[in-house]
């Protein structure tokens, strides 16, 4: 039986050496080989840790299981589409979109290019023949070190991510997007408000205490006419 994915624990490792490593990468090395969620979605063949996030926010918010369609904007590499093809129904339908080249998927479409470009918003458009029921977007700016900086860049995504979500969205459908704490995200929760029913901000426990990283889960949506 599988482990709860909310009560993941893994026995402390050490390496031997931290000579030629920066005080940082240390850091970092000592976390990553501690990580349960690391080792976790090894040995569940997951392609990356983050999977577990969007698991711990369908159990909580239940956005993937009644899903005919799902865009997940930023796919790579593909983890969050593992988890979307594991708990959607067996005929939904599976996007992912990135700049990057993201392996194939069993049961998942994939497009290579930007989600805000022309071409690559109407092909998939022709390939849902309509809207999404679900869009999702785990997109972040790679860290410059500037908190403040790193919070602007990654709320500047979320709202990238929320642009395209407005003409591709079906009525009464969901929206998730990863913000950094910085003081921005009040504002787009103001105007994510106008547009759902609901909107929830939730921490998974598969994000690190240490991170200001949590997800805007946005459900109901309601087009503006």
């Amino acid at each position: 039986m599988d482990k709860p994915i909310n009560k993941v624990r893994n026995k402390r490792q050490n390496f031997r050496t931290a000579r030629g490593r920066t005080v940082s990468s240390t850091k970092w090395l000592k976390r990553h080989i501690n990580d349960p969620y690391v080792n976790l979605a090894k040995e569940r063949n997951y392609r990356s840790r983050s999977a577990f996030k969007l698991m711990q926010i369908d159990e909580k918010f239940k956005i993937l299981r009644k899903a005919s369609s799902i865009i997940d904007i930023g796919c790579a590499p593909g983890g969050w589409l593992q988890v979307a093809r594991q708990l959607c129904k067996p005929d939904a339908q599976i996007i992912g979109v990135d700049l990057q080249e993201v392996q194939p998927l069993p049961g998942v479409t994939l497009i290579k290019g930007d989600f805000y470009d022309d071409e690559t918003t109407q092909q998939i458009s022709d390939l849902l023949k309509g809207k999404a029921d679900v869009i999702v977007s785990d997109m972040a700016a790679a860290s410059c070190g500037n908190h403040e900086a790193d919070h602007l860049r990654n709320m500047a995504l979320a709202e990238a991510a929320f642009d395209f979500a407005i003409p591709n969205l079906k009525p009464g459908g969901c929206f998730v997007a990863k913000v950094l704490r910085g003081g921005q995200e009040a504002e787009f929760l103001k105007t994510l408000r106008t547009y759902f029913a609901l909107v929830k901000s939730f921490k998974p426990a598969a994000s690190y205490e240490d991170s200001s990283e949590f997800y805007f889960v946005c459900t109901g949506f309601k087009p503006k006419l």
